[in-house]
Parts: structure tokens; sequence; C-alpha cells
């Protein structure tokens, strides 16, 4: 077995009329996620580290926006997707390390409820995964309520 650490990170600009999906849960905010499937960049940066840690590429490449089957699909569903080729290689995640940058809403709020989802599709006890947020201090489209972007670190044993 080896270790291996992969980094995503996604960024999605927020849009009227959409439902705001983050880390797997919906929050209650008046903006959503632009994206093909339900934008959920949380996740999106979860999958992205995953794959480069297996040597896979990126989400795009997995899951392409060309693609109707993607269309709105939660992002729970890609992520178990991806879980999926983890354990075709008998793999193990040891932890994953995630950052949230946004003005608003406020995450601090909704850690534990994004855990509790995100823990059971990475065989993840809840200490297992560090959810952080951060704001961009008023700086660039995130600073300016634009868009909501996620770091991701994973460290996974193959």
């Amino acid at each position: 077995m080896r270790i291996k650490i992969g980094i995503g990170y996604d960024i999605h600009r927020l849009l009227e009329g959409r439902k705001l999906y983050l880390g797997g849960i919906e929050l209650p905010f008046s903006k959503g996620l632009a994206g093909h499937s339900d934008g959920d960049c949380l996740i999106h940066a979860i999958i992205d580290a995953l794959l480069g840690a297996l040597g896979r590429g990126d989400i795009g490449q997995l899951f392409p926006d060309s693609d109707p089957r993607y269309r709105n699909i939660r992002s729970t569903e890609l992520l178990e997707s991806v879980m999926g080729l983890i354990r075709e290689k008998k793999g193990k995640i040891h932890n994953v390390d995630c950052i949230i940058i946004a003005e608003a809403p406020v995450i601090g709020p909704h850690v534990d409820s994004m855990k509790r989802v995100l823990c059971p599709i990475l065989y993840l006890v809840e200490n297992d995964i560090g959810i952080k947020a951060k704001t961009n201090e008023g700086l660039g489209a995130i600073g300016r309520g634009e868009a909501i972007a996620a770091i991701v670190q994973v460290l996974i044993e193959l």
C-alpha cells in the first residue's frame, strides 16, 4: 500500500433562481451555485482531490458537462461514483481537509450537517474530515459575493 495526497479546487458563480448546495446539503440562501450539476463546489473539490490522488485527471473528464446524464445531478451521486474507484483499488481515505471561501452565507452553523452527509459516503468518522470557512475579505469575485470556492486536500492509502 502507498500513501497518496490529492488536492482539489473548485469555484462556481452564484446565480439567482438556483438552490444552494454545499457539502451535500441545501443551505438557505437567496442564490445558488451555477453548474451543469447542482454546482456543489465543495464536493467537486473533494472529487478532484480524490481523482488527483488516483492519478485520474479531474471531475470534468470523468463527468463531462456535455453529457446530459449529469444535468442537475446531485454532487453526492458523483462522489459516490468516485468512491467506487477508491474501493476498486481497495483504497482507504485517511482524512479530508476542506476550506470553503465565501462572503455569504455564513457556513459555520452548517458544518456538522455537511459532515453528517459526507462522512458515510467517504467512509470516515467526523473527526477525519475538517471543514473550515473563510471569507475573501471583500476582494475579488468571491469578496463581492459573486462566487463561492473550495480547496480540499485528501490523504489516501492505495
